[in-house]
């Protein structure tokens, strides 16, 4: 199984282009578009919203992962194991956070360059070729170098900022629902937001935060709009205020 992670969007070629290759370098593999609105040229929200969707994928899928307002720098390109998944994609931080979080991680430079090679588009000419053979069972062993760490890196620690909007306009945090108890407020744009367990314990139009499916700390508001509600864009701060959690900066 292939699965995309990009901030290509829908209304332009590249998702397309980026099949094409699979589908010439894989036949017959799944492909899966995970996501392809990831929030655009930001690899810090990108790496924090990559591993909390990670988890309902097997071992053995195969991430392409562009985030990539860097391409055609001098940055690197690689391929991780992490915990029997494999992530493909630019050396930015986009792919620290799941190796940092994996209990078994291996990280490979990609050393192979093809003779087509667009200096804009590294998703479909270098990554997804890379992601194809793995997944067809081919791994290009003489075309990956073991190296000690990635040179992009973010903290892996909770992020406490949004980093997503879906089209709801829920707000997904960088914070896992693990560190709440539930007892606390979330500081959100000079707002003090309570916690509900689910949409249907709040008021109409009532702004609160909740765990969502993935496990994140999501800003919400029942029957509308938390960012337009809010004003919150991707990027925000928020804070924890009360309970057993303590604060986040």
């Amino acid at each position: 199984m292939i699965v995309l992670f990009t901030d290509y969007g829908w209304r332009d070629p590249y998702v397309g282009q980026l099949k094409a290759v699979l589908a010439r370098e894989a036949p017959g593999v799944a492909v899966i578009d995970l996501l392809h609105d990831a929030p655009d040229f930001n690899a810090h929200a990108g790496a924090h919203l990559l591993v909390a969707l990670v988890p309902e994928f097997p071992v053995g899928s195969v991430f392409v992962c562009v985030v990539d307002p860097g391409v055609g720098d001098p940055r690197g390109a690689v391929a991780i194991e992490a915990d029997g998944r494999w992530f493909v994609g630019p050396d930015n931080g986009l792919l620290s956070v799941v190796a940092a979080r994996a209990r078994q991680v291996r990280r490979f430079g990609i050393a192979w360059r093809p003779e087509r090679l667009s200096a804009s588009f590294h998703g479909r000419d270098l990554f997804a070729p890379v992601a194809a053979w793995i997944a067809a069972g081919r791994p290009p062993a003489e075309r990956l170098r073991p190296i000690a760490a990635l040179e992009g890196s973010f903290d892996a620690s909770d992020l406490p900022r949004v980093i997503y909007i879906d089209h709801y306009g829920n707000c997904w945090t960088g914070l896992r629902g693990g560190l709440m108890s539930g007892e606390e407020t979330l500081d959100v744009k000079g707002r003090r937001l309570p916690h509900r367990r689910v949409f249907s314990e709040a008021e109409k139009g009532e702004a609160f935060w909740y765990v969502n499916s993935v496990g994140l700390v999501e800003i919400a508001a029942n029957r509308t709009s938390a960012a337009e509600l809010l004003k919150v864009g991707v990027g925000d701060t928020v804070r924890i205020a009360g309970g057993t959690a303590g604060a986040l900066h």
